[in-house]
């Protein structure tokens, strides 16, 4: 056989093998789905059990609800059908150079609200005893889904009106550094920078804090946040709005932790401004913010 047709037969082969790849994919149980079907069915725990038990690595990378707009209605419980090893994940007894876990403190183990050994981050997040009375974070607060494709939360090509095809404020890309989850509109939201300078403090809450608590006002956050300021605040699906507010009567950690004691970025995250009883003017600085909390996060209208 000659060379250009032993390659225009190796050619052939390729295409064969591709398309047949194809063909089994659209086949597995986890890439095509009825478009008429509801989404919160795809997602749900039996639909999620009932494909599992019939795929494989392949089908589940391509799982529906994987993508928008099942991923939307994915409960915790449906996530860990295939993940379940994420709250079972255990940090390291000692680093690579031999440093011990238990004799290392980190600056947000400082605060009185952390409690416990060094444990994973997942577990801090949903199985931590603070984590199940502030919060109700769900797997898809941060994981807004995975293209294979992208590496991205969401697909990075425009809707058909030519919009950017994303859900987050503002019509904001949706790609964000290949990362799996968008830290912006996420690990932001607790884990910012103290915003000092907004308030008009000179220094950071550590410092701040002597001259504004006693043993009979152990919270100086509410000093100017009880009935002044901000008094509308918390009412969102990913916390616990009663219990926040009934736990920062004992300690200012419980509003510092996520305001400034576990920062992890240089920026503060610009909270929507609810309006409260005898709000005044808009301050220039926070103009540009919203009045309502994202579209996916509010609380049912009562």
């Amino acid at each position: 056989m000659s060379i250009p047709r032993a390659r225009a037969v190796s050619s052939a082969l390729t295409v064969v093998a591709l398309l047949a790849g194809w063909a089994a994919l659209a086949q597995s149980p986890g890439a095509k789905t009825d478009p008429a079907e509801d989404p919160a069915t795809i997602a749900s725990v039996a639909a999620t059990k009932a494909r599992a038990a019939k795929a494989d690595y392949q089908r589940g990378v391509w799982d529906p609800t994987h993508f928008k707009p099942a991923i939307d209605h994915a409960g915790n419980e449906a996530c860990l059908v295939c993940h379940s090893e994420i709250v079972k994940a255990t940090p390291r007894e000692a680093s690579p150079a031999g440093v011990k876990a238990g004799e290392a403190l980190a600056w947000y183990q400082t605060l009185e609200t952390y409690s416990g050994k060094q444990e994973s981050f997942h577990w801090r997040h949903l199985q931590s005893s603070f984590a199940k009375e502030t919060m109700n974070l769900q797997c898809n607060f941060c994981h807004q889904g995975n293209d294979p494709r992208e590496k991205s939360p969401h697909v990075t090509a425009v809707r058909s009106d030519g919009a950017p095809n994303s859900s987050w404020a503002g019509a904001a890309p949706a790609f964000t550094l290949r990362k799996s989850v968008n830290p912006s509109e996420t690990c932001l939201r607790c884990h910012g920078a103290f915003p000092a300078e907004n308030m008009g403090l000179g220094d950071p809450w550590p410092a701040t804090r002597e001259g504004l608590e006693t043993v009979e006002t152990p919270n100086g956050c509410l000093g100017c946040h009880a009935e002044q300021f901000r008094t509308v605040r918390h009412q969102t699906t990913y916390l616990k709005a009663a219990n926040i507010e009934k736990l920062a009567k004992t300690s200012s950690d419980v509003c510092y932790g996520c305001h400034g004691g576990r920062q992890w970025y240089r920026a503060s995250y610009s909270y929507p401004r609810h309006a409260w009883p005898g709000m005044a003017d808009t301050p220039d600085w926070a103009k540009d913010r919203p009045t309502q909390s994202d579209v996916r996060f509010q609380l049912p209208k009562k």
